[in-house]
Formats: structure tokens, sequence, C-alpha cells
């Protein structure tokens, strides 16, 4: 996701979004320690899309 997409949603959207990447995230972590995780790029991609969201939150609470 864009971050101009991230700007456009909501908090509560953006709030929802954080929470289903970080259970996503967690999913894989334990999918790769057994030996089952599949698409390994797609960790990267989950945590630079949470790290994204976060700087565009930090960023509203500023201004």
């Amino acid at each position: 996701m864009k971050v101009k997409e991230l700007r456009e949603m909501t908090v509560a959207e953006r709030t929802g979004r954080l929470e289903e990447l970080k259970k996503e995230k967690f999913n894989m972590a334990i999918q790769s320690k057994t030996g089952q995780l599949e698409n390994t790029a797609r960790v990267r991609q989950v945590r630079r899309e949470i790290a994204r969201l976060k700087t565009v939150m930090a960023e509203s609470l500023e201004g």
C-alpha cells in the first residue's frame, strides 16, 4: 500500500490495518519456525508496510 493511500485512511482504518499486519507477521514467524512458510519475501513486505503505517500515524499526531 502506498503512503498516499495510507494518509487518506481514517485513524480507525489505519489502526485496524496495523493490527491485521501484526497478526500476519506473527503467523508468518510461526510458519517460518516450523518450516511451513512458502513466500519468504512477504515477511519483508509486511515489515515495511508496518513501518510505513507507524510513520504516517506519527506524522498525523505531530501535525
